[in-house]
């Protein structure tokens, strides 16, 4: 059960498809729940091609509170969205307010809560026609893990819950103006999900043990990955055209620290250009004109899976960002895994001794530096810049590195804990 699902885009809707497209080689049937139009951050139609012939997807109403709060400020739908993570600035008209209010005190525990009565609704008829062993929802948004836990309360069923991303933790919760009672509400959601599931998983080493620690049982570690299907025949691009340092997805806040550098480079004669596409923070035209560097900072717009696979394996460096947040230690942008199986080598911005980090260093794919370090990040991009016009490309991460991202090593590892779950609950 997930809320994103083709023709979503975005990072959301990777660990679910390519589940649903290996998990027939693990004996399990998959049927998807799922939203008709969601409030998506970006559409991709050409994903429907992962989704294997046969699979049975049913889709479901679900009200777009989003549609509405763009309606009522003034902008546009996709930026409605992006809002509810601070992409698109803070306006401070009545309507943005009351928006904003009603965001955070009436949609507990997120805005695609409205979602949950239907997906009961559908997935008790379902049921009725296609019987499950089991369910398997994925979040966020963590709304989707009160349709499990209706499901395993009302039918019996054991629930494996797949959190992605803190809960009550995550980042942006001090920043909507939560009242007491809606907070108190969204850590009893939480509680009971962590309490009630037959299973846990997360995607890396600190969520685990935020997770374990919640709820006083273990969590299974299963990482967002790569499929080896979108990667054939990788190896070291060959230096091409001029050196730039290349960002795919949502940029969620300002690199101060990386415009610095560039700014100190092109003051030293070295212009390397930042390629962003998908989304940034509007602040982040402003920062770069501010340190005279406008003209190396350029936009594209988003662009189908596909697409950007070509563009990371074709790039001389793939920047990767982890924003100063409460539990910093334990992102791994799902891009990562990607940027490593594209060939190319990563700079990554963020704390040394987190996840991220400990995953290129592992890998041999990149390197991170402190966003703070201006002479250490200008280093990295000096070194780079040099290597590929010379016709040396540094490279990334070799192949043999990688196996434990596989998409496919990892849907076994979700299928033998959905096996388990089904066993226990028989008895057997």
């Amino acid at each position: 059960m997930t809320y994103y699902f083709p023709p979503s885009g975005g990072a959301g809707v990777q660990r679910p498809l390519k589940w649903v497209r290996y998990f027939r080689e693990t004996g399990i049937e998959p049927v998807v729940l799922t939203v008709r139009a969601g409030a998506y951050p970006a559409l991709d139609a050409s994903l429907q091609a992962d989704v294997p012939v046969g699979t049975t997807v049913v889709r479901t109403r679900a009200p777009d509170p989003f549609g509405l709060y763009g309606r009522l400020t003034g902008r546009s739908r996709g930026e409605a969205v992006a809002a509810r993570t601070g992409t698109v600035g803070q306006s401070r008209s009545l309507p943005e307010r009351a928006s904003r209010w009603a965001r955070a005190n009436l949609f507990v525990p997120d805005a695609r809560v409205g979602w949950v009565p239907f997906a009961v609704r559908a997935a008790h008829r379902l049921y009725r026609e296609t019987p499950v062993d089991a369910v398997l929802t994925t979040g966020p948004p963590h709304s989707a893990h009160l349709v499990g836990r209706a499901l395993a309360r009302r039918l019996g069923l054991p629930w494996i819950a797949d959190l992605r991303d803190p809960w009550t933790d995550i980042h942006y919760t001090g920043a909507l103006g939560r009242s007491a009672w809606a907070q108190r509400l969204d850590a009893r959601l939480e509680a009971s999900v962590l309490r009630e599931a037959s299973a846990l998983i997360t995607v890396t080493a600190p969520l685990q043990d935020a997770f374990a620690q919640k709820a006083g049982r273990p969590v299974a570690l299963v990482r967002n990955g790569f499929d080896p299907a979108d990667f054939p025949a990788v190896g070291p691009a060959p230096a091409r055209g001029p050196f730039e340092v290349l960002y795919t997805g949502t940029l969620y806040d300002v690199p101060h620290g990386l415009l610095e550098a560039l700014a100190w480079l092109r003051g030293e004669g070295v212009d390397v250009p930042l390629r962003i596409v998908g989304a940034a923070p509007e602040a982040l035209v402003e920062a770069a004109a501010r340190r005279g560097i406008a003209d190396l900072v350029r936009f594209g717009p988003p662009v189908p899976h596909d697409e950007a696979v070509a563009l990371m394996r074709a790039a001389a460096l793939l920047l990767i960002t982890v924003e100063a947040w409460s539990y910093a230690a334990g992102v791994v942008p799902g891009k990562t895994y990607e940027y490593l199986a594209s060939g190319r080598p990563a700079l990554g911005l963020g704390p040394a001794d987190g996840d991220a980090a400990a995953v290129l260093r592992d890998t041999g794919g990149g390197t991170f530096r402190a966003p703070g370090d201006v002479d250490s990040i200008a280093a990295v991009l000096r070194e780079h810049a040099a290597a590929w016009a010379a016709g040396t490309p540094r490279a990334g991460a070799p192949a043999e590195a990688l196996a434990p991202y596989s998409r496919r090593v990892q849907t076994a590892a979700v299928a033998r804990i959905v096996q388990d779950a089904v066993a226990a609950a028989r008895g057997a």
